[in-house]
């Protein structure tokens, strides 16, 4: 489904940007991702916190929450104990939707336009910091605090190394070998928590 959507983007958009000068009365939505005057601290971080915060409370707090984690950790059972997994699920992904169109809305932003392959690759970066942050690959386990740092950690990681000046494909080898350890970390843990 993501080739087909980014087929897609790819194909409605006739491969060209658009500018968000361009489109009239959405200038002040855009203004998201600008800091607000006399703040050095741009709004996308507010924006990323408040979303933590809204996404904590919802896995901590509701029944969403304890299903999210039900459902990942073993769905079968889950659906042996009476819950519509069907159902469930597809408000996991609603909500995890309305998080990524929030996160593209905040990148259009920032950059004044939209361009149609802006986000191909960060799928891998946005695991990988889950997978850092404590996620188990397995489900059932992880936190958004640990998201958030597993999210630092990588821009941390992708910023350095840009600024070291080290070639791009150093950088990809350098975040698919962060990528391997959290991994291999996950699997690790899931075997010292089987004994």
């Amino acid at each position: 489904m993501m080739m087909v959507a980014a087929g897609l983007a790819l194909v409605i958009s006739g491969t060209k940007p658009i500018y968000t000068n361009d489109v009239a009365g959405f200038q002040k939505v855009f203004a998201l991702g600008k800091s607000i005057p006399g703040l050095v601290i741009p709004n996308a971080v507010f924006i990323l916190f408040a979303a933590a915060v809204i996404a904590g409370l919802i896995l901590s707090k509701t029944v969403l929450g304890r299903y999210t984690y039900s459902i990942g950790s073993n769905e079968q059972a889950t659906a042996l104990s009476g819950v519509n997994v069907r159902k469930w699920t597809v408000l996991i992904y609603t909500l995890a939707g309305c998080f990524t169109g929030l996160a593209g809305v905040i990148a259009t932003a920032r950059l004044n336009s939209a361009q149609p392959a802006g986000g191909m690759g960060l799928e891998l970066q946005a695991i990988a910091a889950v997978v850092i942050g404590g996620t188990s690959l397995q489900g059932g386990k992880g936190s958004i605090i640990g998201t958030v740092i597993g999210a630092l950690i990588m821009s941390v990681l992708t910023n350095g190394l840009s600024i070291m000046s080290i070639p791009q494909e150093w950088q990809q080898v350098a975040v698919g070998v962060v990528i391997l350890l959290a991994v291999y970390l996950d699997m690790m843990r899931r075997r010292q928590s089987a004994k």
